[in-house]
């Protein structure tokens, strides 16, 4: 294992940007120091191997050279890392598999009918396999480049990352355009229609809660890292992203966890529940509490936490999962939200990936019971989901691993930005607040894009 320590820069931001053009380059942003729970950023680009699934088929390229697959793709991730190696340094991505698992990879582990219309062509998996990372620990005020040194680097290739990553200076931020309105894939009257199929769907004892969502799009001019520069600044989030990848970039303000684990202790946080808040105190007060006394949303809560009890223990030790925290609330930007709290140990022959593809994709944002209500999804949602509600995760060669679950998310596709925003539909679900409850989970993404257009945005 080699750790060189760099010199700290409190802004992430002007670390990654001598790298953010390139492909394949990625940060993991903790949102400090305007999230109190931020801590760790970590930055890595110029990866060993990158894998990109489309469909039945994983495009491999490994020094320069290609290949494809059609083997299970978190088995090839699992081939690719290796045997566990011991983590001397104690931080917590020194190397291995990075990036993202979008919503539609649960066709290879699920079988989803084809109905909804794929018009983003952005892989169902994009991870690289890198040697090295840069970590900044915001709590020390320190930051290292470190490696596993699984794939081998020569002693002049690791002064030149040292070098590139400790002569930093405040980036030029460029402007970007948004330069038309912003379109939802569904009307007010489509929404209800589908919000009524599925409380008939709850009526009829296909399921208990559906998360319906629907598609925003925008055309874009500019570089989707300046695009997230703002975003970061709108909307910190604890579990958020910036991907490039050759194909396009995703830019995430995540406020959720979906699967950590360390050293086989696994937790899970799911959301379920949300506020909108308000620029007075009392009355922003006044809202976390009815939040927090909402019935609705308690049970609501509850059925995500069951099925991510049941969902984790398919691979966790018998016994050991458990429910420590129920009902928390957290705050953010523009929203209040509610957080349980699940966690369980793995069991001896299973690891991080099996986890993941267990529990893929997140209870939180299908519905329960999962197939069915993923079916119900495909059926009612007129486009694929693509990157949203997959998530963007580390895998590390130690065996560690963290993740998001992609909600606040922006996918860059040929000059044109997308992102999402729906809720659970549950029986007693009132269609108006859930539309509302749309726009109230996109306010800073829509601050966005209302900061960079002149013409006011039509998106009702």
């Amino acid at each position: 294992m080699k750790i060189s320590e760099i010199p700290y820069i409190k802004n992430t931001g002007n670390l990654f940007s001598v790298v953010a053009t390139e492909p394949w380059s990625m940060f993991l942003d903790s949102g400090y120091p305007e999230i109190d729970m931020g801590r760790y950023d970590i930055i890595v680009a110029r990866p060993s191997v990158t894998l990109e699934t489309y469909g039945d088929i994983t495009h491999i390229v490994e020094n320069g050279n290609k290949k494809t697959s059609e083997q299970d793709p978190f088995e090839l991730i699992k081939q690719y890392l290796g045997e566990n190696v011991q983590n001397l340094a104690g931080l917590p991505f020194c190397g291995g598999a990075l990036g993202y698992f979008s919503y539609d990879l649960g066709r290879r582990i699920e079988s989803i009918p084809e109905i909804s219309e794929q018009d983003v062509n952005m892989p169902d998996m994009a991870i690289g396999i890198y040697d090295w990372s840069v970590i900044v620990d915001h709590h020390t005020r320190r930051a290292w480049l470190a490696s596993f040194c699984r794939y081998q680097k020569t002693e002049d290739q690791w002064q030149d990352l040292q070098t590139l990553f400790s002569n930093i200076t405040d980036q030029n931020k460029k402007e970007i355009k948004i330069k038309s309105g912003v379109h939802s894939n569904m009307s007010r009257d489509e929404y209800a229609s589908a919000f009524e199929r599925v409380k008939n769907y709850i009526l009829d004892g296909d399921c208990y809660q559906v998360n319906l969502a629907q598609r925003f799009t925008a055309d874009f001019d500019g570089n989707s890292w300046d695009a997230y520069q703002q975003l970061r600044r709108l909307n910190p989030a604890p579990f958020a992203a910036y991907i490039n990848i050759p194909s396009g970039a995703v830019l995430s303000s995540s406020p959720e966890r979906f699967l950590k684990v360390i050293d086989k202790q696994v937790e899970t946080k799911p959301i379920k529940g949300t506020k909108h808040r308000s620029v007075f105190a009392y009355e922003d007060k006044a809202l976390a509490d009815s939040l927090l006394e909402s019935e609705k949303d308690r049970a609501e809560n509850l059925m995500i936490v069951d099925l991510l009890r049941n969902d984790i223990s398919k691979t966790c030790e018998s016994g050991s999962v458990v429910v420590p925290e129920l009902f928390a609330l957290e705050t953010y930007a523009t929203v209040h939200h509610l957080v349980s709290t699940v966690s369980g140990r793995l069991k001896d022959d299973k690891n991080a990936i099996d986890l993941l593809r267990g529990c893929f994709p997140g209870g939180s944002i299908t519905g329960a019971p999962k197939l069915r209500s993923m079916e119900i999804i495909e059926e009612l949602e007129p486009n694929r989901r693509s990157v949203y509600c997959g998530s963007i995760a580390y895998i590390g060669f130690d065996g560690n691993m963290d993740s998001n679950i992609c909600i606040r998310t922006l996918i860059d596709y040929k000059n044109k930005l997308y992102f999402y925003a729906g809720g659970g539909i549950v029986w007693d679900s009132n269609m108006e607040s859930e539309y509302q409850e749309c726009f109230d989970k996109a306010a800073a993404i829509m601050k966005l894009f209302e900061t960079n257009q002149n013409e006011k945005l039509n998106c009702h």
